[in-house]
């Protein structure tokens, strides 16, 4: 009779209670390690995305103010007249959108580099250049300033009338900030 419990038992062995409970403890202590190697990687492939995008934007708003007149006293058609020359206006000392008619300039209507100054939009709103909201680009921010810098070494103020510093800084929705930086020279 002992023989034949002693073959019921070595037929039937499996995994006690205990046995299971420590396995699946071992199981989420090594589930846990891996996430916390593979989240790191993850948020840097989505950084690598966000700055890719950002630097697209920056470089068409960019291109957006290099195509406007260097100053509203120069010459809107390119170079025959440049503002700070013998018999032409001296430059514009002042920074930002002007006044017409006592309506301030929007983007869609600014006609030279130093319109620009101040120019900042908060998350989810960036627009084009016609003011429609591109959600190409929702969760960035963007933020530009022009100074004048004669020298091209990014010290402020000097000569006003021969280069403007543009910078656009945006910033991604990993609040990563990133700033492009060109010159706009006068002729």
């Amino acid at each position: 009779m002992q023989i034949s419990r002693l073959g019921f038992y070595l037929r039937h062995k499996g995994f006690t209670l205990i046995e299971t409970i420590v396995g699946m403890v071992v199981l989420a202590i090594s589930f846990s390690v891996l996430t916390t190697l593979i989240y790191p990687v993850s948020q840097q492939s989505a950084d690598q995305l966000h700055q890719v995008k950002a630097a697209e934007l920056a470089q068409s708003v960019l291109n957006e103010i290099q195509n406007k007149a260097f100053d509203e006293n120069s010459d809107m058609a390119g170079g025959r007249v440049r503002c700070g020359d013998a018999g032409a206006d001296d430059c514009s000392t002042d920074m930002g959108p002007d006044t017409i008619s006592g309506v301030e300039e929007t983007r869609a209507i600014f006609n030279d580099v130093d319109d620009y100054d101040g120019l900042v939009y908060a998350a989810g709103e960036i627009e084009n250049s016609q003011g429609v909201v591109i959600d190409l680009y929702l969760g960035y921010s963007m933020r530009i300033t022009v100074r004048n810098d004669a020298n091209y070494d990014g010290s402020f103020p000097n000569d006003i009338s021969t280069a403007k510093l543009i910078t656009v800084t945006i910033t991604t929705p990993t609040d990563f900030s990133m700033s492009f930086s060109t010159y706009r020279a006068n002729f």
